[in-house]
């Protein structure tokens, strides 16, 4: 495991910092290209979320993007490079963002997306990606590739999982743009707010999130995904079972229990709400 103080922005177009709380932010800052994102921005995030996995001295990371549009997806000219690459290169072009999706997608805390505006392309498959995602009324949502000849394919994954097979089927296709409640209906955002709340819902959030035991959070994130369209056989009862009776007699469990029954704070909520509130900026300050 690294600490947080270890890992610095890697670019001026992605922002990375970290507050006491253990709140990163992870911010695409090339609002004037709508913070569309090409194979070094690629690399960059990967290389980023790869680091933060590592980090004990992060509860949660915030995804969030400078200017109006959260992401206008792939960069036109990235994209125009990518048009003249051979098939083994877009292969690994295309393996390089799927590698970065995959490794958003299972970072060990908590991901909030804080989407403000327009969400093109690949930018719902980050969303997608993300654990929770809240977003402005002013947000807009679109899987464009088709109207390009192409289709979503690596995003796929968590788009479907994000909102189902059958609004898959019709927004892969149409390419229709959609907006924030539309988003919320399929399940894509989970909460939507006027712009100038978007800030305060996200610490709100965050706020909520620390309340809570730091491991079992982890611990339950993890669960959803190892127990998702699993049979309910002798197997997953079993796995579950131990889950359970270990994570009750950790150091975490144990002050959890203790502080129920005693009616006072857990040593972690204490140690927050006797501290200032955090905060989830885009400030481009380095942790």
């Amino acid at each position: 495991m690294i600490s947080h103080s270890n890992i610095k922005s890697p670019s001026e177009k992605v922002l990375f910092s970290v507050d006491d709380f253990g709140v990163a932010t992870v911010t695409l800052n090339n609002a004037e290209k709508h913070n569309a994102f090409d194979d070094s921005i690629i690399a960059a995030l990967d290389n980023l979320f790869t680091a933060i996995a590592k980090c004990d001295d992060i509860n949660v990371m915030v995804l969030a993007s400078s200017g109006k549009s959260f992401s206008a997806g792939a960069d036109l000219g990235w994209m125009k490079r990518m048009a003249g690459y051979s098939y083994d290169e877009n292969l690994a072009d295309a393996n390089a963002l799927a590698q970065m999706l995959k490794s958003l997608n299972f970072l060990p805390q908590t991901t909030i997306a804080k989407v403000q505006g327009a969400a093109f392309g690949g930018a719902v498959g980050l969303a997608s990606c993300c654990d929770i995602v809240l977003a402005s009324n002013k947000a807009s949502f679109c899987l464009s590739e088709v109207k390009l000849g192409l289709i979503p394919a690596t995003i796929s994954p968590y788009v479907v999982n994000a909102i189902g097979q059958k609004a898959s089927r019709r927004y892969f296709q149409t390419a229709e743009r959609f907006f924030a409640d539309k988003a919320q209906q399929l399940g894509l955002v989970d909460e939507v707010y006027p712009l100038d709340e978007l800030d305060n819902a996200v610490s709100t959030m965050v706020t909520t999130l620390l309340t809570n035991g730091p491991l079992a959070v982890r611990q339950a994130k993890q669960l959803a995904f190892d127990v998702a369209y699993q049979d309910i056989n002798e197997t997953l009862i079993k796995n579950t079972s131990e889950r359970i009776a270990a994570i009750r007699v950790s150091t975490e469990g144990q002050e959890g229990l203790t502080a129920f029954f005693e009616k006072r704070q857990p040593t972690w909520q204490a140690t927050h709400q006797n501290s200032a509130k955090p905060t989830t900026s885009t400030n481009k300050g380095e942790g």
